[in-house]
């Protein structure tokens, strides 16, 4: 799949976040959580904990250099319901390592907008990133993969996920994806590997409220 066809497609990126790690964003980019873990240089036992553990509440990160970082919650996802809707020989521990590799974004502002009401933690700050599909898939694309639903969730009717769920851009066009996966799935999620670097080069704007431009338009600097 071309960065062109994707992004016919599904034209912006949107990633919720908080606005306090604003500045950590703009000076080192959108880091999944592996990429965090180094950074903050998190010690070795936290860090395997960290990164195979379901987290039951939000994580906090200190670093004397760069300040303080949240993981968020994992409270979609059920370790019961995940073990139950894992293939080929995948454990929970195994999944949640997979999601900790990457950084996620929704492709369709209305499922921002249900996932900003449904959130559980819905009366915390956040803040959506508007980035340009285009950009972000041209300049990254070796490590773009794209899922059918949200990865990070068990809730409903968990559907079922392993090896080839993340399925990377370069490896079949949108109808041949589609066909692959049945016929009627439509992309859900697209996740990079390790992250997103230089986010003010592709930032677009906030959503959905557009008073968050004025208000944090001077942390992402143009050139």
């Amino acid at each position: 799949m071309s960065p062109e066809e994707l992004a016919a497609k599904h034209p912006r990126l949107y990633h919720v976040t908080r606005p306090r790690v604003l500045p950590i964003i703009e000076k080192h980019g959108l880091l999944s959580t592996s990429h965090l873990l180094s950074l903050f240089e998190v010690p070795e036992e936290r860090r395997n904990i960290i990164e195979g553990d379901r987290r039951s509440m939000n994580v906090t990160l200190t670093h004397p250099v760069h300040g303080a970082a949240t993981l968020t919650d994992q409270h979609p996802l059920s370790l019961e319901a995940l073990a139950a809707s894992l293939d080929d020989g995948l454990q929970p521990a195994d999944w949640i390592r997979q999601l900790n590799r990457r950084v996620f974004f929704w492709v369709d502002p209305k499922r921002v907008d249900l996932h900003l009401r449904t959130s559980i933690k819905r009366s915390e700050p956040r803040i959506v990133l508007v980035l340009d599909a285009l950009s972000v898939i041209r300049q990254h694309y070796d490590q773009i993969e794209i899922s059918p639903f949200n990865t990070g969730s068990t809730l409903r009717r968990p559907a079922r996920r392993g090896l080839s769920t993340f399925t990377p851009l370069h490896r079949h066009n949108y109808r041949d994806w589609q066909r692959l996966r049945g016929g009627h799935d439509h992309v859900r999620e697209l996740t990079v590997i390790g992250g997103v670097q230089d986010v003010s080069f592709h930032l677009t704007g906030f959503y959905p409220f557009s008073h968050l431009e004025s208000k944090y338009s001077g942390i992402f600097k143009s050139d």
